[in-house]
């Protein structure tokens, strides 16, 4: 999948509760995204969590969709008073809310006669959208216009995103990307940075980091590169043939940052 520009359609990780917010959950859903996407040399593009503001819920998924992103939504979609992702996206896509015959068949399904009066609501969906199977208690995500709502709880979450990965996202596509970075010994940025800043023009193409751990004669800084994998491989050369010249003490894998003992 790609926009008209070819450049890949950004892909984006919505995840809505004041508990991840207030610290009373913490949040797997990030990582879980990024695990899966990186056998396909993909990362998200970004990631927000937000509260339980159905305005707030409401103008975040306009300006998803305004921008063309795919969106992997967790949170907010059951059946009480404070799940309004339902309700939120069918006003954001200018959808009515209506019931989905086939999601309110699996709950009554798996719910029998409990499935009422509440749980029904959980088939409430902005119209015209498809089901995402839930395999842990058949109570179904859904999806429309590259935005996939999956609720909160990881442990149904997460494989209602492979089957996302598996079967609307299977063009997905693998990219040609890479990371890749070496360690520094005992340097500082301010000491690397006209060797940072000239790499960084000479690869234009390519994502530059530097992350800094220590202090001292410990200090290490990760520093690498991300993009095509020919040119990133390129870069990193040009890197250590700098370090090189500098007298820098470097190597591929992180160094303990304590001594290690014997």
């Amino acid at each position: 999948m790609s926009v008209a520009s070819g450049k890949p359609i950004a892909i984006g990780v919505l995840i809505i509760g004041d508990e991840i917010l207030s610290g009373r959950r913490k949040d797997t859903h990030l990582a879980a995204v990024i695990e899966r996407l990186a056998p396909r040399g993909r990362q998200p593009d970004w990631a927000q969590m937000i509260g339980d503001d159905a305005d707030h819920i409401e103008r975040t998924l306009r300006e998803s969709q305004q921008a063309g992103s795919i969106v992997f939504c967790f949170g907010g979609i059951g059946a009480t008073p404070d799940d309004l992702t339902r309700a939120s996206a069918a006003r954001a896509f200018e959808r009515p809310l209506t019931r989905h015959p086939e999601a309110e068949r699996r709950i009554i399904a798996q719910f029998g006669e409990a499935a009422f009066p509440h749980r029904v609501h959980m088939a409430d969906f902005p119209e015209q959208v498809d089901l995402i199977p839930n395999p842990i208690n058949n109570v179904a995500g859904f999806y429309l216009e590259n935005h996939f709502f999956m609720p909160g709880f990881p442990q149904m979450a997460h494989p209602m995103l492979d089957w996302i990965l598996a079967n609307p996202l299977a063009s997905l596509g693998t990219l040609d990307y890479r990371e890749q970075s070496i360690w520094t010994i005992g340097a500082s940025e301010n000491d690397l940075l006209p060797t940072m800043t000239g790499l960084c023009a000479e690869f234009p193409d390519l994502k530059f980091f530097s992350l800094p751990i220590g202090q001292g004669e410990r200090r290490l800084i990760e520093l690498g590169f991300k993009g095509a994998s020919a040119r990133v491989a390129q870069a990193i050369k040009a890197l250590q043939n700098q370090l090189d010249a500098l007298d820098v003490t470097h190597q591929s894998e992180r160094p303990p940052t304590e001594p290690t003992q014997t």
